[in-house]
């Protein structure tokens, strides 16, 4: 359920604030969760946040609050909500994926920041080193083109005789060009042709499944980027009218519908960064805070998808799925 400060925090309206506004009069810290996806497709996100922030004592609504500010997909828009998180002095900002990251540091340079983010976070510029980041930024960093290379291999397991995968990704996304990377270096060395699917906007994901007959496309790849995720029910209603096995990055596709997803756990990288949030409040400093990159990783199937689409999963996958939906 939405609570209606969300609601009125996707729209980027300030009518949110008298809340934060007195909670900051009566001493009470304002986190700011900037986000990349939409309130929908971020909502477990947001709980696994707060988890971590009671792990460190702070509940939302009695001694801390969480003011989340979305941009439902629309990277454009995350500038101007980060400079005005900053304007409100919030105590401390969380940034979710690759662009609200890097719109909070260059928003600021003394607020903390904690991210919660895929890629190589050096080679992003947002820290000098995962070790010892210094300055106001710290967060949970993952590599994502090795993601990709693993679900290439999970989706050939279960339709080996697909000589064509498609990979359906955002150029517009920070990481797209590490995940493309990943995933043609793994078609390459098992020898599939991978056919690359770019969708921006709500239009190009029509055009893009258009393609994906032509080209006669076996299995997709959903890559991982908020726009796609915020779309996520558009993308599984043209996988399921075109029969089209599917992998995507988070378990929120498949328990809406979709086959499989394989990723890092998103939802204890949040908690983990709500937990740093906390340690923050209690007055550590982000640049001694090492950044974490996650050990533990999901690998979830719905059964119900796969005999709608006619398929048997191998025992093997079966073995090593974290989940299986029934």
């Amino acid at each position: 359920m939405i609570r209606r400060r969300d609601f009125i925090t996707l729209l980027g309206g300030a009518a949110a604030w008298p809340i934060a506004a007195r909670a900051q009069q009566a001493g009470m810290p304002v986190v700011g969760f900037l986000n990349a996806n939409s309130p929908e497709a971020g909502a477990s996100l947001l709980a696994a946040f707060r988890q971590g922030l009671r792990e460190e004592r702070y509940v939302d609504g009695e001694n801390v609050i969480i003011e989340p500010w979305w941009a439902a997909g629309q990277y454009d828009r995350l500038p101007a909500l980060a400079m005005d998180l900053v304007s409100r002095r919030v105590a401390v900002i969380s940034a979710g994926s690759p662009p609200a990251a890097q719109a909070a540091r260059a928003a600021t340079s003394t607020i903390p920041i904690v991210f919660t983010s895929g890629g190589d976070a050096v080679k992003q510029g947002l820290v000098p080193s995962l070790v010892r980041p210094g300055g106001n930024v710290t967060g949970i960093s993952f590599l994502i083109d090795e993601l990709s290379a693993k679900r290439l291999g999970l989706l050939h397991d279960l339709v080996p005789n697909a000589g064509v995968i498609g990979l359906m990704l955002n150029p517009g996304f920070q990481d797209a060009s590490d995940q493309l990377k990943g995933a043609q270096d793994a078609a390459r060395s098992i020898g599939l042709k991978l056919e690359v699917i770019a969708a921006r906007d709500d239009r190009d994901i029509d055009d893009a499944f258009a393609r994906i007959g032509a080209l006669q496309v076996g299995a997709l790849i959903v890559s991982s980027d908020p726009f796609l995720l915020s779309r996520h029910q558009k993308i599984l209603g043209q996988a399921a009218s075109q029969r089209l096995p599917a992998i995507y990055n988070l378990r929120e596709f498949v328990t809406a519908g979709g086959l499989m997803s394989y990723d890092t756990s998103i939802a204890d990288a949040y908690r983990q960064a709500g937990a740093y949030v906390g340690r923050i409040l209690k007055g550590a400093k982000p640049g001694d805070l090492p950044v974490l990159q996650p050990t533990r990783y999901e690998f979830v199937i719905n059964l119900k998808t796969a005999r709608a689409l006619g398929l048997t999963i191998p025992s093997g996958l079966l073995a090593i799925a974290d989940e299986v939906i029934e």
